[in-house]
């Protein structure tokens, strides 16, 4: 595993950080953290900001004496070695409270209560996707406990957060987060973070089944993969930290992550940060919604719960959906109606500054901006590396693996390494659309590949046919199309 080299907790000053009159300051102002987060385009893991949050005590411990003899659900999983992921769906639930799951954690023979049918050795269990306001809803003083303002977002705090408590071995599959880009807080314990790039989402088979709105599941598990079925997984690039308490790691748009859970008791606190594409992306998921649940529901009416997320509560009605695909693209309307404004404003700004005979070249400058860049208010520029002992880069895995799983990293890694040594995750555009094109051919070869196995099944089962439907390449088109087409009409 290769975790990322200068990484320090945030228990301890990092060089760099500095002292003002003997007082511990913050490698970086809410402004800067903020650019930081909205420009780059890698996992990052920032170091020494958050020593200072009330949170930072926030060890399961307390947050039992916090929440007293409040019921919690945990996901109860198998501590095992499959190739096949443990979703959601398949996996079983108990309601109890903090202190029972730290009695059962520490693995008392002669327990009883509600984890007594599940032994500790054979067992994990997960409280996560615990939402702050559902949970601290007599409590709401704690929500002031996350600061993430710190990260450049004033007023956001627990109220817009998610708590994760679990036993050593807890996860949850392999996915992407459909809207957003993520921070998160480790406060107790490690977790191990496996990362993949999207543009590697053809080589991760994505799939919607278990659904969940803003969920893209993988069909492999990744820490022990059937290269037999998924033969293209080999060609994922996989990029691994463990995140120490104390240390906030940012996780960029649409990073597929696996996340393992290695002490005993770890607790983590995220929260998803909205971003512009994210417009788009609810159109995009609100027609996945309808077509999973039109075609999920009339294949078997009384069993969602094969299908549906346990964290899908809502309901799945074709009339709900549609209801919901139409706000989803009122909802982009109105954004970019508010856009359009926006730039409106702006280039008359620029034609007054005109008239008051400002000097030429800044003419220049304003004359060449697009749209993006007025409604951005700057020129855009090359900035230079922000990496340091307080942001630490999450670097691609050179671990070695165990025998059977070997073949997934072959090669020496310079394919990663653009010219003049460009960071991995820094890819020009006319490199990302040649790599999305590339990617497409592998959806083909990986369909031809799967046929070519097992040429004798003609049977093609409602998931598979959802998997091409709800692919997310196809479903991006499939709103383009609606979107362009809605735009006609009006």
């Amino acid at each position: 595993m290769a975790a990322a080299p200068g990484a320090t907790p945030d228990s301890a000053p990092a060089a760099g950080a500095g002292e003002v009159e003997g007082e511990r300051v913050k490698p970086f102002t809410p402004e800067k953290a903020k650019e930081i987060i909205m420009s780059l385009q890698q996992p990052a893991v920032f170091c020494n900001m958050a020593f200072d949050w009330p949170a930072h005590h926030w060890t399961a411990k307390h947050l039992s004496e916090v929440l007293h003899d409040k019921q919690i659900r945990f996901r109860m999983g198998m501590k095992r070695t499959d190739t096949v992921p443990q979703f959601e769906t398949t996996c079983a639930y108990v309601e109890a409270t903090l202190e029972e799951f730290l009695t059962w954690n520490c693995n008392q023979s002669t327990i009883s209560g509600p984890f007594r049918d599940y032994d500790h050795s054979k067992f994990w269990a997960y409280a996560d996707y615990k939402y702050f306001i559902s949970l601290f809803d007599d409590k709401t003083d704690i929500f002031q406990d996350v600061i993430w303002s710190d990260f450049g977002f004033p007023g956001r705090n627990g109220r817009e957060s998610t708590l994760w408590i679990g036993s050593m071995g807890a996860h949850t599959p392999c996915h992407l987060d459909s809207y957003g880009c993520n921070l998160v807080f480790q406060v107790q314990g490690r977790k191990r973070w496996h990362l993949f790039p999207p543009e590697d989402t053809p080589f991760l088979y994505p799939t919607r089944i278990p659904y969940e709105e803003s969920s893209v599941f993988s069909k492999i598990n990744v820490v022990n993969p059937d290269l037999q079925r998924f033969p293209q997984f080999c060609k994922a690039r996989r990029y691994m930290v463990t995140l120490k308490p104390g240390q906030v790691l940012f996780v960029p748009r649409h990073w597929w992550h696996y996340v393992e859970s290695i002490d005993p008791v770890t607790v983590s606190i995220n929260s998803w940060i909205e971003l512009e594409e994210d417009h788009q992306t609810r159109v995009e998921e609100a027609i996945t919604r309808m077509l999973v649940c039109a075609l999920k529901t009339a294949e078997d009416p009384h069993n969602t719960r094969a299908w549906l997320n346990p964290t899908e509560v809502e309901e799945t009605s074709h009339e709900v959906n549609c209801h919901y695909l139409n706000r989803a693209v009122s909802a982009l309307f109105d954004y970019r109606t508010s856009k359009v404004v926006e730039i409106q404003a702006l280039r008359t700004n620029r034609d007054d500054m005109k008239k008051e005979g400002l000097n030429v070249h800044h003419h220049m400058e304003v004359e060449q901006m697009d749209d993006q860049d007025l409604l951005l208010g700057t020129i855009k520029q090359e900035a230079a590396s922000p990496f340091g002992p307080d942001l630490v880069p999450v670097i691609l895995s050179s671990e070695e693996l165990p025998s059977e799983r070997r073949g997934i990293f072959e090669g020496d890694g310079k394919d990663f390494v653009g010219k003049d040594g460009e960071h991995p995750g820094k890819l020009h555009c006319t490199k990302r659309q040649r790599m999305m094109s590339k990617n497409e051919d592998v959806v083909a070869e990986q369909t031809a590949s799967d046929s070519s196995m097992a040429p004798s099944q003609t049977f093609i089962s409602t998931d598979d046919l959802l998997d091409c439907l709800v692919n997310p390449q196809v479903t991006r088109i499939v709103a383009q199309l609606l979107i362009k087409g809605r735009s006609l009409w009006s």
